[in-house]
């Protein structure tokens, strides 16, 4: 391709968005070099969805090994080594972050294990001094936890430590309402510490539709986890024996083992030397781009969370796919479509959903339809648990097309990827009601609701 520069594309972050990307320029034939200067496989694959799913399996069996005994199972001895399961999941870690880094390698992409900065125009320069050249300059450095600006945050930890502790907190605080905060509370209630979230305001998930928000807030409670709403911190203090004093607005001081910062991320931005060429950044430090992540910078581009648009891994691959195929590939640009996205919630239980919620399809459509079903799933009933899933739907009163459904129960997330696809192609609910349910199972709710 380009003569006139060392590389035709210079990634600079080796996540799930800048991998696919370098991976499929590659193979349109371009010759690519991809600098990550920790571990290639970015946070999800590294410190985020995925280890994070696998405590999610590990937690899960504390309930399991609970229920089990309805079921007719007797389990003499039972324990848990917290130390095990996280050396585990670590195992496969260095196993995804091998595979990942072989991909690449095996489409001649050219790995830097180090820090680069834009040091110029089509200008790259890493941490070693050496300085290269891109007709195209791809950056996918993704995001990193928010940590508020209180005394004594230091004392705090984030996601990316969490998975790597050396035992469990008997008492932990978890600040945050988002799905992070709700995720990680669920895994170390389940492994016996005692859960408080903490939120600024009285909302826990705000993007999700209202009646899963309840559910979940009184299952949470249920199984034992304490909310303090309204409350941010004035100061974190560690005392003499080791333990945290926290102080916070509205309530009670309380002393904890263990505070963690779930509250929101951050675009990785800085030291990267957009300002050197001039690339527009937004409010919170995002890289600005257009439908084809492409900045203000005619040959600069961007993908995944650094841009701040949907922060989800499979979000941030379509990007890079898109950007390789439109810069790289011989047929028509192609630009993600952002809408009717789902996504999914790892609590306890897990909340899945796609489309608008309730408040959003009214304030948009004015009339609507909404169909529930409010049910405790079979194995719960056995198990003489006492915890009700909630499905919804929302359609669109005019023409019956489906605009949303939300679900709250085991396995939601694994039942919603299907339910997606026919709310993205604009099913309707004659559509789901026309369908043979498959019996006995939760999904069978989905075209059965009334």
């Amino acid at each position: 391709m380009a003569d006139d520069y060392d590389y035709d594309l210079f990634t600079i972050g080796g996540g799930s968005g800048g991998v696919r990307a370098s991976r499929i320029a590659a193979s349109h034939g371009a010759k690519v070099a991809l600098a990550e200067e920790f571990r290639v496989g970015g946070t999800c694959v590294i410190r985020g969805c995925v280890p994070k799913k696998m405590l999610v399996y590990g937690a899960h069996f504390a309930e399991d090994l609970e229920d089990c005994e309805k079921f007719g199972w007797s389990i003499e001895g039972k324990s848990f080594d917290w130390v095990k399961l996280r050396d585990h999941v670590q195992k496969d870690i260095d196993r995804l972050n091998g595979a990942y880094t072989d991909t690449l390698e095996n489409h001649d992409v050219e790995i830097f294990h180090e820090r680069a900065e834009i040091t110029g125009d089509h200008e790259i320069t890493l941490a070693s001094g050496k300085t290269v050249t891109a007709k195209y300059i791809l950056v996918a450095t993704g995001a990193r936890p928010h940590v508020p600006d209180c005394p004594g945050h230091e004392h705090g930890i984030t996601s990316n430590e969490a998975f790597h502790l050396d035992a469990i907190p008997e008492r932990i605080l978890i600040a945050g309402g988002g799905y992070i905060a709700n995720e990680f509370a669920g895994i170390f209630n389940e492994f016996g510490s005692k859960v408080t979230i903490i939120n600024r305001s009285d909302t826990l998930l705000r993007s999700y539709d209202e009646s899963l928000r309840d559910r979940l807030l009184q299952i949470s409670m249920m199984k034992g986890i304490d909310f303090r709403f309204h409350a941010e911190f004035r100061c974190i203090e560690k005392l003499d024996n080791g333990k945290l004093k926290v102080s916070m607005t509205n309530h009670d001081d309380m002393e904890v083992d263990c505070v963690m910062f779930a509250t929101g991320r951050l675009p990785n931005t800085e030291g990267l030397g957009l300002d050197t060429i001039g690339v527009e950044l937004g409010d919170k430090g995002e890289i600005k781009v257009d439908r084809f992540s492409k900045t203000n910078v005619d040959y600069v581009y961007a993908v995944g969370d650094v841009t701040d648009r949907v922060q989800l891994t499979p979000v941030a691959i379509r990007e890079g796919q898109a950007f390789a195929d439109t810069v790289f590939g011989s047929g028509d640009p192609v630009a993600v479509d952002h809408s009717c996205i789902p996504s999914a919630v790892f609590s306890h239980p897990p909340i899945a959903a796609v489309g608008m919620t309730e408040g959003e399809a009214k304030n948009q459509l004015g009339n609507v339809k909404v169909y529930i079903s409010d049910f405790r799933a079979m194995k719960n009933v056995v198990a003489d648990r006492h915890e009700r899933s909630l499905y919804k739907m929302i359609c669109d009163a005019g023409n019956d097309r489906i605009v949303g459904i939300h679900m709250i129960g085991p396995e939601a997330p694994e039942i919603m990827q299907a339910a997606a696809v026919a709310v993205k192609a604009g099913l309707t609910k004659a559509d789901f009601d026309a369908t043979t349910a498959i019996h006995p199972t939760m999904a069978e709710e989905l075209v059965l609701l009334k």
